[in-house]
């Protein structure tokens, strides 16, 4: 496991730069992060954020098209907020472990 500090805490996180534990992250860090990844956030990407941790703390498994039915972003609008590996970016993004269904 690696440290990173992001908004003045340090956090772990993995080889990949995923939270080991989610409940460390906050919006400010977020902002960080998606600066490390080239982007900047929107209201519009704090949403489709917070639609992401909040599955995944219900424990709900994350896929491209369930963001896409969230009613916050169609599909395509998910790929232009977050380009390359949408789902995977977000995630990392939002603070939560890389989903399973990405390699």
């Amino acid at each position: 496991m690696a440290s990173k500090t992001y908004a003045g805490k340090t956090v772990e996180v993995t080889d990949e730069g995923y939270f080991v534990n989610s409940s460390d992250w906050t919006v400010e860090m977020a902002h960080e992060i998606a600066k490390e990844e080239g982007l900047s956030l929107t209201d519009k990407h704090v949403a489709v954020l917070n639609f992401i941790r909040d599955k995944h703390a219900k424990g709900e498994v994350l896929t491209i098209r369930a963001i896409g039915k969230s009613g916050i972003v169609d599909i395509k609008g998910f790929y232009e907020l977050f380009p390359g590996s949408p789902l995977k970016l977000a995630s990392k993004i939002a603070g939560i472990p890389k989903p399973s269904s990405c390699v």
